[in-house]
């Protein structure tokens, strides 16, 4: 009979693997009766954490790796102080990792992660194809982003968040509404709802990808030629950042927002709020993803058997402001 796993005790408890990770640990408030259900689970099971980690706690470096595409998106940047403060209460150190969107980048910092033996790695970035995690012999968690088989993803419900914005654009007047994204891939939950909309009104879905690598300026640039050729009476931006571009061709082109051009942006950040109150966007719930992502890394500490975790999509609103 095969030692059970740390999943085994959650599917027994009904709970997710980082709550059974929350208990083992004493981390956060729980209830009473998750705390019981958890404990009847352990005791039924014959669960034992991995007594050898465990040992060999002396030996580790209470660092943990943050591999992000760029701090300057405020998204990141709120992503990155919350992933900080929740490895904090749990006395682990972050390294900031900035890959400037960069696969050669985010290859190197893979590697010198690894070689100064770090406890862990998050990863939060947008390449595709980065050869280094398969080959990564230390626990790593992602967000928003698949890495490879047996990698547990947090994430936040972007086919939701999708749907939300194209419905919200379509309700306010909007009959050709553009979808702008970094990647246009089968894998974007965003664009896929966006299109799922489109299709459901009878509406021509047109989807313009600047891609994630195009630095700032030339971004801009190729959003403000794409609107300039391709009328829109709305904008559903993949980011804040993207939306608040669209705002500035609108404004230096002389349409009249939301009358002329409806925009919707994405992530709702703290600081993207606080500098535009009004802009209408689908906010994340940017902490919760944080907490989870440090969850399921110590979880996967505590128990190296633990593998990829199917856990719920975190939920999204939208915000509704002037833009819109």
């Amino acid at each position: 009979m095969s030692r059970p796993k740390l999943q085994d005790v959650a599917a027994h408890a009904g709970v997710s693997v980082t709550t059974v990770s929350r208990v083992l640990n004493n981390r956060g408030y729980l209830s009473d009766d998750i705390r019981r259900r958890v404990d009847d689970a352990v005791t039924a099971l014959g669960y034992r954490p991995n007594e050898i980690a465990r040992s060999l706690i002396g030996q580790r470096s209470t660092l943990v790796g943050l591999i992000v595409p760029t701090v300057a998106d405020p998204f990141f940047g709120e992503l990155a102080t919350h992933v900080e403060g929740a490895l904090a209460e749990s006395g682990y150190k972050m390294l900031l990792c900035d890959c400037h969107d960069t696969p050669e980048r985010e290859e190197r910092y893979l590697d010198l992660l690894q070689g100064n033996r770090v406890d862990g790695i998050i990863s939060s970035t947008h390449n595709r194809d980065v050869a280094g995690y398969g080959r990564a012999d230390l626990p790593i968690v992602a967000i928003d982003r698949r890495l490879g088989e047996g990698i547990p993803t947090v994430h936040s419900d972007n086919r939701t968040g999708g749907l939300l914005a194209a419905e919200h654009l379509i309700s306010r007047g909007s009959r050709s509404p553009v979808h702008i994204t970094a990647t246009d891939h089968p894998g974007n939950a965003r664009a896929a709802a966006y299109r799922e909309v489109m299709d459901r009104h009878g509406l021509e879905p047109r989807v313009m990808a600047y891609g994630y690598d195009t630095p700032v300026d030339r971004r801009r640039a190729a959003i403000e030629t794409w609107l300039t050729l391709n009328p829109a009476d709305g904008v559903f931006a993949s980011d804040d950042l993207t939306a608040l571009m669209a705002l500035d061709w609108a404004r230096k082109t002389g349409r009249r927002v939301p009358d002329d051009l409806r925009i919707v942006g994405y992530d709702g950040s703290a600081a993207l709020r606080m500098a535009v109150p009004g802009l209408t966007t689908v906010r994340q719930p940017i902490e919760r993803m944080a907490a989870r992502a440090v969850d399921l890394l110590r979880a996967r500490m505590a128990d190296a058997t633990l593998t990829e975790v199917e856990e719920e999509p975190l939920p999204v609103e939208l915000l509704q402001g002037w833009t819109s």
